[in-house]
């Protein structure tokens, strides 16, 4: 099964879509809610659910699709609101009535009650709940259940925490101000990865335009941490377009360098930006090990770094 998602989608089927949901989306506004019928929302709910189906592949579709779905539930919702049993539709105490004569409780009895607790409040004959159940099981054959209590079975009364809001009072004296970062810091970052960058992109300029493997360019087999460090930095250069990534006829990930589009460049050949996730786990990080046999790294292993941050420095 193919994904949903299609980034090269017609974009003239893109505009059809668009248009379709907001014809939906203000037939539903500019009509009163409650000239919506269940029948009508229902129609309009199958009609959005085949048009997603059907024709919704992006997230700007699929957001028209959740804004139509949204406002249809808001109108079921209030219309559930209305819904107002009207006062002789059902009356309780008749109810009642019915259902113990149904049950014989009306019904004089010349003999004693075998068991008061089970008659009537009227002092007639005893409830046939027998009789009850046996109407009940011609309209379901369901095996009742139990049911949860609802509420606790006792209350405990809580007592007031009077020693917590006392130690909260004494130790406010030792909060302390927390660590200022200055523009200085953030600089200092930013210099490390510009730099970091940099030595990543020398590397691959002394290959003389060789094709190499992401993993075996990227993977330090003695430091995890700096394997992510490196794919971290690898994404600048490829953002910039110093850098493709492409799969060789083998399906091996290879990387290689290449001079970045110019704008012209850009509008003659319609270049458009993409972005992908890379998962990359210690799993992977030792499955790439094995299978390419990495026992050194290709970019030097740097030493830790200690950033300043505020008075205090961080390794």
């Amino acid at each position: 099964m193919s994904l949903p998602y299609d980034p090269d989608q017609n974009i003239e089927e893109k505009r059809d879509v668009r248009k379709q949901y907001r014809k939906i989306q203000t037939d539903i506004e500019n009509a009163n809610s409650k000239e919506h019928s269940i029948a009508d929302l229902s129609t309009t709910i199958k009609a959005v659910d085949n048009l997603f189906v059907k024709l919704v592949k992006g997230p700007q579709e699929a957001t028209l699709d959740s804004a139509v779905l949204l406002h249809a539930s808001a109108i079921s919702s209030e219309k559930a609101r209305s819904m107002k049993s009207s006062s002789g539709a059902f009356d309780v105490d008749d109810f009642i009535s019915r259902l113990i004569n149904f049950m014989g409780g009306n019904k004089s009895m010349d003999s004693e009650l075998p068991d008061e607790s089970d008659a009537s409040e009227d002092g007639g004959m005893p409830l046939d709940w027998e009789r009850l159940g046996r109407k009940a099981l011609a309209k379901s054959r369901r095996v009742p259940t139990m049911d949860f209590m609802l509420g606790p079975l006792s209350i405990e009364v809580k007592k007031r925490a009077i020693t917590k809001r006392a130690r909260q009072e004494k130790n406010t004296g030792e909060a302390s101000k927390p660590q200022e970062i200055r523009e200085e810091d953030i600089a200092r970052s930013e210099n490390e990865t510009s730099n970091n960058v940099r030595s990543l992109e020398k590397i691959l300029e002394e290959m003389d335009d060789e094709r190499v493997n992401l993993f075996r360019f990227v993977v330090n087999p003695n430091n995890f941490a700096q394997s992510v460090e490196n794919i971290f930095y690898l994404s600048f250069l490829i953002r910039d377009g110093k850098v493709a990534l492409e799969l060789s006829d083998s399906g091996e990930p290879e990387l290689f360098l290449c001079e970045p589009p110019t704008d012209e460049d850009r509008m003659r050949n319609n270049l458009r930006k993409r972005q992908i996730v890379m998962e990359f786990d210690m799993a992977t990080w030792q499955r790439s090990i094995e299978v390419f046999d990495i026992r050194q790294p290709m970019i030097p292993e740097r030493s830790a770094a200690n950033t300043k941050i505020g008075d205090k420095w961080y390794g």
